[in-house]
């Protein structure tokens, strides 16, 4: 599929989301009638219980930014939004089981009480960005990465505006914004003075929809042995705008903290501290976009880059879909949605004993 093509696709997904905001109101009202539907229905029952969670808040209404509450009944909608399909941030946050605050899955089957409807849910970004280093060239005093960076659904190229953030241990620096055509090449230049590793984050805009955002981030080694990987050293669990730090290690000790979005970055202020955890506060940024935020720090006599994105995505909760399939009739509904403004994909499949 060329990019025209691509572009094309982007543009009939948002007319497809104003025409079926204007169904929304049914999906909401029949959704009680739906235990008493016939099963030769099945597919329209599955239909409209997989819009209702999208279009209601759920009880309590605002069960996301508690992470006390476990919600009694299931909707993921924001509580203070007219719009269809405007999820909420915390509660598509505490669907990520790697958030300290997640929602398990056994809660979630309750909540949506239907015993005879199992479900699976997966949230992304629209297209994929991704990040591979091709080559460096290290001089006397600095060294040069060359990162070759691809924007595309289905590997069919995006053409997109791209903009990166590279940050290690008290070092942060931000390139221009350029567009690429789908595959392209990125030159970053870090001093040998700064220590590493470091982490390279890439922010990638739909140039025909600029809330259509997305984006990756790529360690890589400067002055350093090869990065661990992600959540050693630390667990990153963001909720209601403030990020939860727990440490993993005794010796840990943090640096910096930084939130990054396409056209905003900000230091992050910390509100707490002690032995095992720490907290800080998370901005909120008007340019719709998801938020990837950085803790930098040491272990002992070594220094690490953690990172995580708000909202926590991607992310995919559920009965795994291959078993689903075995053992039920299991239909598959697809959704553009917003979170904070940005567009995102949403694919929910439901499933029940066959008939």
């Amino acid at each position: 599929m060329p990019t025209t093509s691509i572009d094309t696709f982007f543009a009939c997904s948002l007319m497809v989301l104003l025409v079926v905001s204007a169904m929304a109101y049914t999906s909401k009202t029949l959704y009680p009638y739906t235990n008493s539907m016939e099963h030769a229905n099945v597919a329209e029952r599955y239909e409209i219980i997989s819009k209702y969670l999208l279009l209601n808040d759920g009880k309590p209404s605002d069960w996301g930014k508690n992470p006390k509450i476990t919600p009694e009944t299931i909707g993921l909608a924001r509580s203070d939004s007219d719009t269809p399909y405007d999820l909420d941030i915390d509660k598509v946050t505490r669907l990520n089981s790697e958030n300290r605050y997640a929602v398990s899955y056994a809660q979630l089957f309750k909540a949506l009480q239907m015993t005879d409807v199992s479900f699976n849910i997966e949230i992304k970004p629209v297209f994929e960005v991704t990040i591979n280093l091709t080559s460096s060239y290290k001089e006397s005093n600095e060294t040069t990465y060359e990162f070759e960076i691809f924007t595309g659904k289905h590997g069919t190229p995006i053409q997109a505006e791209l903009k990166s953030y590279t940050v290690a241990e008290n070092y942060t620096e931000s390139n221009d914004a350029y567009v690429s055509s789908g595959r392209s090449q990125m030159n970053i230049t870090l001093s040998n003075e700064v220590h590493g590793p470091a982490l390279m984050v890439v922010f990638a805009g739909s140039t025909s929809c600029n809330r259509i955002v997305s984006f990756n981030a790529y360690a890589f080694s400067h002055n350093s042995v090869e990065p661990d990987p992600k959540g050693t050293f630390l667990g990153l669990s963001p909720l209601n705008y403030s990020l939860s730090v727990s440490r993993f290690f005794s010796e840990t000790t943090l640096s910096e903290a930084h939130a990054l979005s396409f056209n905003c970055s900000s230091v992050l202020t910390q509100t707490e501290d002690n032995i095992s955890s720490a907290t800080y506060d998370i901005p909120y940024f008007l340019y719709p976009s998801p938020i990837v935020i950085i803790v930098t720090g040491w272990n002992a006599t070594s220094s690490f880059v953690e990172w995580i994105s708000y909202p926590q995505i991607p992310l995919q909760i559920g009965v795994d879909s291959a078993v689903s399939t075995v053992l039920s009739d299991t239909y598959a509904y697809s959704y553009m949605i917003t979170i904070n403004s940005a567009f995102y994909e949403c694919m929910i499949q439901l499933g029940g004993p066959r008939g």
